[in-house]
Formats: C-alpha cells, structure tokens, sequence
C-alpha cells in the first residue's frame, strides 16, 4: 500500500452504504465524500439503492471513470454474484444510520471467524449546529444483534465548530474559485450575463415564494432567478404569475451546482449538502431546512443561525421562509439588506476555513483506530 502526501493512511479500502431517502440529499453528500476520499488516495466503494441520479449529478462516476469509486447498486436482498468479487473493507460507513447490507455483514462473520480484523465502523451522522453534536461526536456504540454483535460502532457527526466533524471541503475549492470565469459559465449555460442581480432557487415549497419573487421583479433592480429542477420548478410552476425573469436550469452536476452558487448574489438553499456549498460561496444565503411534522426542525435552524451570528434581517426571513412565523404585507428585505449578509457569511467561511475539513478529520480518526 501506499501513502499520498494528502492522506495520512495507506491506501485503504472503504465500504460506504447509502440508502435515498427522499431529495436525493444522501447521495449528494455520499458521492462528494467517495470521490474526495478518493482524490487523497484512498480506495471507495459507495454501495448505493438508486445510484440513477448520478449519471447526471457525477457523469462517469456509473461507468467506474472516475478513479478509485466504484459504484455498487445496493439490491436487497444482495445476490450471492454481487458478493462475488468482495472482500470486506478496512473501512466502513454507514450514511445517516442506514446500516449496512445484511449480506454485507454476514460476510464480515465469515472473514472475522478466519481471523481477519474487523473494520473500523463509523455511522456518519446528518449535520446539525445543535450542542448534542458536540457532546456525541466520536462516540462508541457497542453492536448488540446480530452476526457483528460484540463490534463496535462510531459516531461521526459533521458539523460547524472546532469540535465536530468538519465540512466536505476539496483540498483544490479555494484555488478553483479563485480562477472561475462567472461569465463563461454563464454564457455556456444560456443563461444571462448582464448587470442583473441573479438568485439561485434550490427549494421545497416555501410559503412566501410567490411573494418573494413578485416583489424582487417588481424592484428598482432587474433580478433573474435561476431555477433549479424538481421541487424548486415544480414550486414556482404553481405560481399564478410567472414573470419573464424566471430561468429554469438543465439537472447540474455537482461541480456546475458549485458554480451556480459561485455565480449569485444571493442563494436560496435546501438540505445538507447545498447549504454547506452555500457557505463555501460566500454569498448571502437562505437555508430552506427539511420540515418535520413535530417542528424539530425550527430548533435545528435557530441552532444554525445562532452560530451563523445572523443579524435580525437575516433570522426573520429565514423564519419566513421556513414558515415559522406569518408573512408580512412585505417579506423581501431590499438588496441592500440582502448585501449586508454576506459578511456574516463570510466571517462564518472564514472559521470553517480555520477548521480541518470531514475527510481529513475521518483520516485521522481511521488512522488512530487502527
């Protein structure tokens, strides 16, 4: 095996299992963690239930073109031929509490009876800026039933501060933004180059969007909201005014999802793995959070904007966006309100930028475990 001057591991081989839940939000994250791992050297296989979004999220990634990721489509049950060729990895992680395959885990049985060690297991947890993340992050949980009973598990929870996970960060994104061409970007996709204000919609269905949008194209400022497919389309397809400023996008790879952001002055954001690029951007941002019914997630968001160190215009249209509290007779704060945003959101990049990143921390973390 070998070491790359990126990692601080041998070249080791990964078990990721990811199940979509809904929003595709899972393997969003999940594939951004397989390629970077990748890239610092180290050896992926991401075993996936509806790995279909990926021919076009990562172009290559399905037909195993993008080095050291190998995708595996999760059936379940697992045939005995999709086991064939599969040796137990050094390293497993198990996305948001999936748990791995069964089939996965009685072949592990099979090679701990032989002797073999077991893998370093870790339940990569969903990122939340509330304080439980700091109090469990890193913590062991004894496996209880069956044929793995007796290893252990270890939570691994991303996160904002110097006591958490980390953030997906590529060791190359500030290098890579810093040569972005936002206008060749934007000319390849169709869409418009001018002097207008641009927002980026990436949404579930916020109450307030028609109004949003109504009262931004009805500004001193031309705005063109450039709209991402499935439920931000579907949202403002509802809508019984559709004005002409209103650009619905082609699906994006992740990379071009990156430039969206890069290319707006304010991004309208949705899950985990968007508001995270959302920050790398460093542009004013709304996060539209994944609503529960019981409302745990107003906690979560006022966790995220208190440690954001939001100032009040920021928290209330958050709060507005989200439904947590009624709409005004006027919701959109003005641009120049928006623009004060972004040094929050900045100030904030610069503290994430001071920390070590999720793959570096999972490195680490593998490397003293074993």
């Amino acid at each position: 095996m070998v070491c790359t001057p990126s990692s601080p591991l041998p070249a080791l081989r990964w078990d990721l299992f990811c199940r979509v839940v809904d929003n595709l939000g899972d393997i969003g994250v999940c594939w951004r963690l397989s390629a970077d791992l990748a890239a610092r050297g180290q050896q992926v296989r991401l075993w996936i239930d509806q790995p279909g979004p990926l021919h076009w999220m990562a172009p290559g990634a399905l037909e195993g073109q993008v080095p050291g990721v190998q995708v595996r489509h999760w059936h379940d049950p697992l045939s005995a031929h999709a086991l064939a060729d599969w040796v137990p990895g050094d390293v497993w992680v198990e996305a948001f509490g999936c748990d791995p395959a069964a089939e996965c885990m009685a072949r592990m049985a099979e090679q701990l009876a032989q002797g073999d060690p077991p893998p370093v297991w870790i339940n990569l947890e969903y990122l939340s800026a509330e304080g439980y993340v700091e109090r469990c992050h890193r913590l062991p949980s004894l496996v209880n039933q069956g044929p793995l009973r007796g290893l252990t598990k270890w939570f691994f929870y991303p996160g904002f501060t110097a006591a958490t996970g980390g953030l997906l960060r590529e060791p190359d994104l500030l290098a890579r933004q810093a040569i972005f061409d936002r206008t060749a970007w934007l000319r390849a996709q169709k869409l418009p180059t001018g002097a207008a204000r641009r927002i980026s919609l990436f949404c579930y269905e916020p109450p307030i969007l028609g109004q949003v949008v109504r009262e931004t194209v009805q500004g001193k400022l031309r705005c063109d909201w450039l709209v991402t497919p499935g439920r931000a389309a579907q949202a403002v397809a509802a809508l019984a005014e559709q004005p002409t400023s209103l650009h619905q996008l082609a699906p994006l790879p992740q990379h071009d999802f990156d430039h969206l952001l890069w290319s707006c002055d304010l991004n309208l954001v949705r899950g985990e793995d968007s508001l995270v690029r959302a920050l790398w951007a460093g542009q004013p941002l709304v996060w539209h959070i994944y609503p529960q019914h019981d409302h745990a997630h107003h906690a979560k968001l006022d966790a995220f904007l208190d440690w954001l160190d939001a100032p009040t215009s920021m928290r209330h249209f958050h709060h507005q966006w989200n439904g947590m509290i009624p709409a005004g007779n006027t919701v959109w704060p003005g641009w120049v309100v928006v623009d004060s945003w972004r040094a929050c959101v900045q100030a904030a990049r610069a503290r994430l930028l001071a920390q070590d990143d999720l793959s570096s921390q999972l490195l680490g973390f593998v490397a003293k475990k074993r």
